[in-house]
């Protein structure tokens, strides 16, 4: 049985180029960072978390709620085979109790904030948009988009951005966990007018505060679809 599924529904990715040592503190052992055509990524991501259940069961209040991340790209070498998977510099979620099972379980990052969602549509476009406050403040990534979603193309970097299917999580300088995301590939919509809003020096650190000022590479927004978290397990030594 898996340890958590989910619907993951209407993710939006701002993704920005970085430089790799600024993620190096970040990366765990046995992995190295994951490029499409020489570049690396970091995505700010939003989305909803939706009929959500641990072990097969809902949890009271736990079961729709919003989601902020921080991420990036890496592999894992798993005998002949490449894994390519998602490292999390910090998750936000609006339970504590969310934040306190991710972290003890799956090693995570995840912070407790307050958080708010809206989605409004017309004939020719969604407005969707993901808030969360930071020290008195409200941070923010929106995105207005087509109403009718497409298939990534083959290749892209909107492909490379959406499929990673492998979390791994950095424990210690010698010791990572990994875990299996299985999902369906997502269709995504045409983004017509984004906004980002987000005090990164302060939630994620000052390595990450000039991406304030920078426009993201590109941004996607994807349909989502039913999500299966698995157990976890040690990376071997």
């Amino acid at each position: 049985m898996p340890f958590l599924t989910a619907h993951w529904k209407d993710l939006i990715m701002a993704n920005y180029l970085v430089e790799p040592g600024v993620l190096s503190p970040y990366l765990p052992s046995h992995t190295e960072l994951d490029t499409f055509k020489g570049k690396i990524f970091v995505s700010l991501v939003g989305f909803m978390f939706c009929d959500t259940r641990v072990l097969g069961m809902k949890i009271p209040f736990h079961v729709h709620f919003e989601e902020v991340n921080l991420r990036f790209y890496v592999r894992y070498k798993d005998g002949d085979i490449w894994k390519r998977g998602t490292v999390f510099i910090k998750e936000i979620v609006p339970k504590p109790a969310i934040s306190l099972v991710a972290n003890t379980i799956y090693h995570e990052k995840y912070r407790t904030h307050p958080m708010r969602h809206f989605r409004k549509g017309t004939e020719e476009a969604n407005h969707l948009g993901y808030h969360w406050k930071h020290r008195g403040r409200w941070n923010r990534i929106e995105a207005h988009v087509d109403n009718d979603p497409m298939p990534m193309g083959t290749g892209s970097e909107e492909e490379f951005i959406a499929e990673h299917y492998w979390g791994y999580s950095k424990y210690s300088d010698t010791v990572t966990y990994e875990y299996q995301v299985q999902h369906p590939a997502w269709r995504v919509f045409g983004v017509k007018v984004f906004l980002v809003d987000c005090d990164f020096g302060s939630l994620y650190g000052p390595v990450f505060s000039g991406l304030a000022n920078t426009k993201p590479h590109s941004v996607l927004v994807a349909e989502g679809s039913a999500v299966s978290v698995l157990k976890k397990r040690k990376l071997p030594d």
